[in-house]
């Protein structure tokens, strides 16, 4: 596969909602309340797009496989954890993970991971911090065989999650 990593456009807003909508109603299958609270919606994407945060996975054939919201430096929550982080140097925030229902289990979540790697080396930083629901066994699972480390609970909106980081070297 010849899959390219890149700085989502307004042009793509809706099909990026479409992925996340879908991945709202799997979670809300798995019994989740996970992003079952009116999060993310399309306001939430495009104002990922508008700040230059969202990122997409795209095919060979230009169709968007996933998406992902990078943040550097800027979750305010994770101030508050319960716990510890791993480092207290500057890092960069997943957000807003999402496949294509069509592409889930072909391993595009790993493959937007290790292009953050790379998009956090190249901006030589060497945290990544990230958080999900405690039952979101698809994301706790590849946090696990990725290398990230559990630190502890965060909240959002109510509801405690589960933060992890990785530190690359």
């Amino acid at each position: 596969m010849n899959n390219t990593f890149a700085l989502a456009n307004v042009n793509q807003a809706n099909s990026i909602w479409d992925i996340i909508q879908d991945a709202i109603y799997r979670r809300k299958l798995d019994n989740s309340n996970q992003w079952q609270d009116g999060y993310p919606n399309l306001d939430v994407i495009r104002k990922d797009i508008q700040q230059n945060c969202g990122y997409v996975l795209l095919g060979s054939n230009q169709q968007i496989l996933g998406y992902v919201a990078l943040k550097i430096n800027d979750e305010p929550q994770y101030a508050n954890i319960k716990g510890k982080w791993l480092s207290t140097c500057d890092f960069v925030v997943i957000h807003r993970l999402a496949v294509a229902k069509d592409q889930i289990g072909k391993g595009v979540a790993k493959q937007i991971l290790q292009h953050v790697e790379k998009f956090v080396l190249d901006r030589q930083i060497y945290s990544i911090k990230a958080d999900t629901n405690f039952d979101n066994q698809p994301m706790l699972h590849l946090f696990d065989k990725l290398g990230y480390v559990y630190c502890g609970q965060v909240v959002f909106r109510g509801s405690e999650r589960m933060a992890f980081e990785k530190i690359l070297k």
